[in-house]
């Protein structure tokens, strides 16, 4: 009896959601995180009226049984939430008692899943240029071996698949760095207009022959913040890149800048880049996924630009090392904005 009494106190103490059946198949006792998961008034009533799930029921049945530990999953829902739990089984073999203990690995289950989608999206990937490239070989090794046009009509195809399979290793390789170290902050101060300056000037041949013209508004230089110079690139080298593959021929593209004291997404003195097209828009379903590895809004276009899908992830994670914040604004036919937002040197200005 003593035991039995100690017992709650015991499991109250425990950080995890705990409960304790005794021989008879009954909740005897369970701690407060346990009542919040599984739900109160089930202490003195059947284990299964709290449990249910077969699983979890088979493994307290057969450790009850043979008294050996087990381990067992537990699924819990909550306002369109799932949430996974590892239930270790442990029967106390002196006094009679099993004790579940549930641990949330809800993120451990996620993490595995991301990896899984993550090697699915990159063997589709790599899977389309090598099937075209393989099967080119083939053709160039037999039918098409002694038809030089069809054999520089094929080479000039095969050039372009690898070239694509070369983008995406990079980007996989960049995107690799980056989340590495995207929890080091940046301590250099970069002249952000020398940045854009430089994005600029190395992407005025790609609006040349795109037709498009870049319009640039940046207030006077320098204007300092703690960044890495070669990543700040590589952020408006892709959303410049992008507003000027996907606005269209002759239109225009502009970049601004605009510095607040205290902004409201950084809640601090801040500074604005704005990257605005006059393309075709992207549909608001698409808005909140599109810094999301290999998600595009219109996948054959994108494929067909030499997209990789993973830019405006690479982007996400960049700003997310800089303390900084992206916004993505878009409207079918309207074109769309991207404005990134950094946080100034109050320091260095």
């Amino acid at each position: 009896m003593p035991d039995a009494l100690l017992l709650p106190d015991l499991i109250g103490a425990l950080p995890l959601p705990t409960l304790a059946i005794d021989r008879n198949e009954r909740i005897v006792a369970m701690n407060p995180a346990a009542q919040d998961l599984l739900g109160a008034g089930l202490q003195g009533r059947n284990f299964v009226t709290g449990l249910r799930q077969p699983a979890l029921v088979d493994a307290v049945e057969q450790c009850l049984s043979d008294r050996k530990p087990r381990m067992a999953p537990f699924l819990a829902g909550d306002a369109g939430r799932s949430t996974t739990f590892d239930v270790t089984l442990r029967h106390m073999e002196n006094h009679g008692f099993l004790i579940l203990s549930f641990q949330d690995v809800t993120q451990l289950a996620q993490a595995g899943q991301m990896r899984r989608d993550f090697v699915a999206n990159v063997s589709h990937e790599l899977r389309t240029p090598l099937t075209a490239l393989m099967g080119f070989i083939e053709t160039l090794s037999g039918p098409a071996r002694d038809d030089a046009k069809a054999r520089d009509r094929f080479l000039g195809i095969m050039a372009d698949e690898a070239g694509r399979m070369n983008r995406l290793v990079g980007d996989l390789l960049s995107l690799s760095r980056v989340e590495a170290d995207e929890r080091v902050r940046p301590t250099a101060q970069t002249d952000l207009i020398e940045v854009l300056q430089t994005t600029l000037r190395n992407l005025n041949p790609l609006a040349s022959d795109n037709e498009v013209t870049l319009s640039p508004d940046f207030e006077v230089a320098p204007l300092r913040i703690l960044g890495d110079r070669d990543q700040l690139l590589q952020v408006f080298t892709n959303l410049i890149e992008n507003a000027i593959k996907y606005g269209g021929s002759g239109q225009e593209v502009s970049i601004s800048t605009e510095t607040n004291l205290r902004d409201p997404a950084l809640r601090g003195p801040a500074v604005r880049v704005v990257v605005q097209d006059q393309g075709p828009g992207i549909d608001a379903l698409h808005l909140p996924r599109l810094t999301e590895r290999f998600y595009r809004a219109d996948s054959h276009r994108s494929r067909a630009l030499g997209g990789t899908g993973l830019g405006l992830a690479i982007v996400k994670h960049i700003l997310n090392r800089h303390r900084g914040r992206l916004r993505i604004a878009s409207q079918l036919g309207q074109g769309s904005t991207f404005t990134v937002i950094l946080p100034l040197d109050s320091e260095g200005n």
